[in-house]
Formats: structure tokens, sequence, C-alpha cells
């Protein structure tokens, strides 16, 4: 509907708009209220036995995802003595190379 419209048309349409937007301040204004106001909505009471229970229930969750973390935990793997002695020569002679080069890092 609205893409039938000539510029001219959507030009008065939008003044009227205006206006009306316009008379409604002045409504507000004029009758000291809030017209067309939505009223606040009022919070629910809850009840300590609701609370309780949802409170149970999250800690009962919270119980069951710990549970499941420590169960599943991955087994460390160990390196044999001959890898770590490899890889510990390795590097003794890279550090032999950088201080032969003068330097106080790799």
């Amino acid at each position: 509907m609205l893409t039938n419209l000539s510029a001219n048309q959507l030009r008065r349409a939008a003044g009227i708009k205006h206006k009306i937007e316009t008379l409604q301040k002045r409504l507000v204004r004029l009758l000291g209220g809030t017209a067309g106001a939505a009223a606040p909505r009022k919070r629910r009471k809850m009840s300590a036995a609701g609370r309780a229970a949802i409170a149970a229930a999250a800690r009962a969750r919270w119980a069951k995802v710990r549970g499941r973390k420590s169960a599943a935990k991955p087994v460390r793997r160990k390196m044999s003595a001959a890898a770590r002695a490899k890889i510990a020569a390795a590097a003794r002679a890279r550090w032999k190379k950088a201080k032969a080069a003068g330097k106080t890092r790799l």
C-alpha cells in the first residue's frame, strides 16, 4: 500500500503524523498524566520454597557437570628417559652454539 504512494502523498502523510504526535504531547502535558504509555509491569513474587527448589536443581546440575569433568580427566603421558636425554643434549648443543656466537638468549 505504501509503495503505491507518490512523493507528495508521503510528505502529506508525514506531516499529518507529525501533527498527531504534537497534539498527543500537548494533551499529555495538559492532563498531566501518561496518556498512551504502558503501565509498568509488576514483578512476580516467588516463594522461598520455589527459590530453594530452583537453587537445589542448579546445584544438582553443577554437581553433575563437575562429576563428569573429574572422571574424564586426561591421563598425562610420560616421556622415556632416553627421549629426555636426547632433548637435553639437543638443548645443550643449541646453547653451546648460541654462546659461541656471543648471544645471551636464543
